[in-house]
């Protein structure tokens, strides 16, 4: 189930079901509260329905037969897609979304992977994990990834 956490001047959104996370938060108001958080300078992170929740679209799991396009909060532009490598589903699944127009270009993140931004514009990426990465996903000439640097936290 997913949650939230407001430390100090973080806010963290664990995973989970993101259909129901923004279904609910848009019911209580949570989401007016969460984007004048925000713009006040409150970090907002997030693993899984919690980094999808705050781009303006997403790929998730929460409904349907498989993965599917959401609509997010909107805080960042074009959409995003967790456990890029993590789940065999998830890379085809954003490619073919982004081919029928049912997405935006955006960013996707292999496990273990986090972008930190500043401004609306990506300031860092780091990785816990050796080999993970995040891509920069879209449709040109068919889809084109490029691949961001991402730094490795660990020691090799």
């Amino acid at each position: 189930m997913e949650s939230f956490v407001l430390e100090k001047d973080i806010l963290y959104v664990g995973g989970g079901n993101t259909k129901n996370l923004l279904a609910l938060w848009k019911e209580w108001g949570l989401d007016s509260i969460l984007r004048k958080a925000w713009e006040e300078g409150v970090i907002l992170a997030g693993l899984s329905a919690g980094a999808i929740c705050w781009f303006e679209q997403g790929v998730t799991d929460s409904y349907g037969d498989g993965l599917e396009p959401i609509n997010c909060l909107g805080f960042l532009k074009g959409s995003n897609c967790p456990h890029y490598d993590g789940e065999t589903e998830r890379r085809p699944a954003y490619h073919k979304l982004m081919e029928t127009n049912k997405l935006h270009s955006g960013i996707a993140l292999d496990d273990g992977v986090a972008i930190h931004y500043k401004e609306k514009e990506i300031h860092k990426i780091v990785s816990s994990r050796p080999n993970a990465k995040a891509y920069s996903v879209s449709l040109e000439k068919g889809i084109t990834e490029r691949e961001l640097h991402a730094e490795y936290l660990g020691s090799e």
